[in-house]
């Protein structure tokens, strides 16, 4: 059995095998839906109002980075709304026609989820100004002079938006959802939830004390949570008695290098560059990224969000610097 990439495995991203896999695990209501207490609230009052009205809840933005459950939100509210759920996403949509194409398409009651709505074309996100607030598209026809716009009426739909970087979304844009949530990372005890009602679907039993150690290295991210119970469950069915218990746990992350932090080789890498070559810096981004022998964006937006989220490395003006914890965490002494 090939084995992933470390840095793959604690990606908070995940390409169409990924979503694959994940589809059965997706909880189907609010009520199945763990941690976001706040979210699920208020999410909850926004659309049960609407059904009691009988009509459409308002436009949906949903933001937090990656792995939280945006998509599996999306696809909850289409189930308590009783309809169906179109799919897109802001990179497939290059012109203003594909999404009026998609638009025209839809019926009434439908919910169109898109994916990273911030990567909207320009002349796309100006359509969907005016079809989300007064429900029509202008399709223009001809070229030149003689060119038109006629006027295509939609039925009333729910648009709902997931980005990872909700500062790129133009004001405009923002301002047409009436209702927006922010997603927050998940704390061990949600994880832990997440983990046994997974290994149900699964079809195979997790001890608490496998789940806790599993939870604590998966960076808050369900989606990171279930990939590594995926791999636990590999290991204990090959190398192990099939029990998905605290030593195939240990052992399983042990194999895949993600250590009691939820670090994986790149973010000891960095650290490791970090107190090692450079001591403890300041140090640029670019000198860094070729001591690890990766690129400076792999190294940004890869392995120090969660370095600096963690506590382990702070970024200054003169560069990265590794903090007490970090030289801590690597068994080494900080200087003076």
């Amino acid at each position: 059995m090939a084995e992933a990439p470390a840095e793959r495995l604690l990606d908070g991203g995940a390409d169409e095998i990924e979503r694959a896999a994940e589809a059965a695990l997706r909880p189907r209501r609010l009520e199945e839906f763990v941690g976001q207490k706040t979210v699920r609230d208020q999410l909850s009052l926004v659309l049960h109002a609407a059904l009691g009205r009988g009509g459409t809840p308002d436009h949906v933005l949903l933001s937090g980075p990656p792995g939280l459950g945006k998509t599996t939100l999306a696809m909850i509210i289409a189930a308590e709304l009783g309809t169906s759920l179109r799919v897109t996403s802001g990179p497939a949509i290059t012109h203003a026609g594909d999404l009026a194409a998609v638009l025209s398409s839809l019926e009434e009651g439908e919910v169109l989820f898109i994916d990273e709505i911030h990567r909207l074309a320009r002349p796309a996100e100006e359509l969907l100004y005016m079809a989300m607030e007064d429900f029509r598209v202008d399709v223009v026809v001809g070229k030149g002079p003689g060119a038109s716009a006629i006027p295509l009426a939609l039925p009333p739909f729910v648009a709902v938006g997931a980005t990872t970087r909700a500062g790129l979304l133009p004001a405009p844009l923002r301002d047409r959802f009436g209702f927006t949530g922010h997603l927050d990372f998940y704390d061990a005890s949600e994880l832990e939830q997440v983990l046994v009602r997974s290994a149900g679907l699964l079809g195979t039993v997790l001890e608490h004390d496998a789940a806790a150690e599993i939870a604590g290295r998966s960076r808050g991210t369900p989606r990171i949570a279930n990939r590594l119970l995926r791999r636990v469950r590999d290991w204990a069915q090959v190398r192990g008695d099939g029990r998905l218990d605290l030593r195939a746990a240990r052992a399983a992350l042990e194999v895949y290098e993600v250590d009691v932090l939820g670090l994986d080789r790149l973010d000891r890498a960095v650290l490791s560059a970090l107190c090692t070559r450079f001591g403890g810096g300041p140090v640029g981004l670019s000198t860094l990224a070729v001591a690890v022998g990766e690129e400076p964006e792999t190294v940004e937006t890869v392995a120090e969000p969660f370095l600096v989220r963690e506590g382990l490395m702070s970024r200054t003006p003169r560069g990265r610097v590794a903090t007490p914890a970090a030289w801590a965490h690597l068994g080494l002494d900080a200087p003076a």
